[in-house]
């Protein structure tokens, strides 16, 4: 094994890094305050070509793996743009992977090089109210009217939707009781956002104010069967193929922000001088941000290891599943850590700290939440009887 940093990998990290120099601290604090989606950050990706960095080069992108996207993804979290900037490109990395896999030559032709080229931006639409994380409760319909469907439904939860003029979309198109399992019937479409169908309300959340989080409500949406990825009723097959790869990149952004925390909770460390001693020199200050250093490189092995697996085509649930958990409790752990070193002024706006507490707990909660990782890990791994 060779654990060293590969040129591309240095290459990619400096790179990106100099992209993410040009929107400062500065930038970002103000992004945060009055919000407005960072146009100006993914048109730079758009033409540094970034935004393809694992889509097929015939189609406009780099033809890279997850594990090249995760150091990106990774870098500009790192950078202090965090989850403000990283969720803004987010969606380009490991959205339309069931479109490169499974879509016609038409599809590849016609969806993937306007994305990549930064012309159009898309949004997931597979999360509903009522489902959670048990998306064969998927409620939305997609019935088919001759050459096209019409889908009505509820999503939640959907990011970016606010400046996008794609979704992809996944929908029931067979009721479950005349499907022999849940996981079948369901289908998935890359179409128009179009609001003349569709009715958006943005959430009031308590961070990432500059990349919108919504409601969805669709009514009477058209949609061309050329617009179906694959098969009918196999699209929860489908976008599993995305599942891991996200759960990856998400890892790869928790560990990023974890490590601008720790950086400047280091800093503010040995620069704050407290009973004329600078209180990095105290071990009660000195032993968390340790553990936090400890945590973080664990969780970027298996979160390396698991983007690794996938991009060899070997099988990286449990990788990928533990690396996002690892990963979100270490960056948290790290996020939190940096404000009480900070102590009062950790709670102040213009040290930046408290907004990457309030953007780590993303990666907790999303695209899993902790607790139902492990039920996978003892089910999947150690056997266990399945608990839910």
């Amino acid at each position: 094994m060779d654990f060293s940093q590969s040129e591309e990998h240095t290459s990619i990290r400096d790179a990106v890094g100099k992209i993410c120099a040009r929107f400062d601290d500065h930038y970002w604090l103000e992004k945060d305050r009055v919000g407005g989606f960072p146009h100006e950050l993914h048109r730079a990706f758009a033409d540094g070509g970034w935004l393809g960095i694992c889509l097929p080069v015939a189609y406009g992108g780099s033809g890279m793996g997850i594990t090249e996207a995760a150091v990106m993804m990774q870098t500009i979290t790192a950078s202090g743009a965090g989850l403000s900037g990283a969720s803004a490109v987010h969606m380009n990395i490991f959205g339309l992977q069931p479109v490169a896999v499974f879509g016609t030559e038409e599809q590849k032709q016609r969806m993937l090089p306007p994305l990549i080229a930064g012309q159009e931006k898309a949004c997931f639409a597979v999360t509903e109210p009522n489902a959670g994380l048990n998306t064969t409760q998927l409620q939305t319909r997609a019935e088919r009217v001759g050459d096209h469907y019409v889908i009505a439904g509820e999503k939640v939860w959907i990011s970016t939707a606010q400046v996008a003029e794609k979704m992809l979309i996944l929908a029931r198109t067979t009721p479950q009781d005349q499907c022999s399992k849940p996981s079948l019937g369901l289908s998935l479409f890359y179409t128009d956002l179009d609001r003349q169908y569709v009715e958006l309300r943005e959430i009031d959340k308590m961070g990432r104010k500059t990349v919108d989080s919504n409601q969805m409500f669709i009514d009477g949406l058209p949609v061309p069967v050329a617009d179906r990825i694959g098969e009918e009723g196999r699209g929860f097959e489908y976008i599993l193929h995305s599942m891991n790869p996200e759960r990856i990149l998400v890892a790869a952004e928790a560990i990023g922000l974890g490590r601008a925390a720790l950086n400047r909770a280091t800093r503010y460390a040995n620069e704050r001088i407290v009973f004329n001693r600078p209180i990095g020199k105290n071990q009660a200050i000195q032993h968390p941000l340790a553990e936090s250093w400890m945590e973080l490189e664990a969780a970027d092995l298996m979160m390396m290891r698991a983007a690794w697996k996938y991009d060899h085509g070997e099988p990286c649930g449990a990788d990928a599943n533990a690396a996002k958990y690892l990963a979100a409790e270490a960056g948290f752990n790290a996020c939190q850590r940096a404000v009480m070193t900070h102590g009062g002024y950790g709670y102040a706006k213009e040290y930046h700290v408290e907004r990457y507490l309030r953007e780590i707990l993303i990666p907790r909660i999303a695209p899993i939440s902790p607790q139902l990782i492990l039920c996978y890990i003892a089910e999947k791994v150690l056997g266990l009887p399945k608990s839910y």
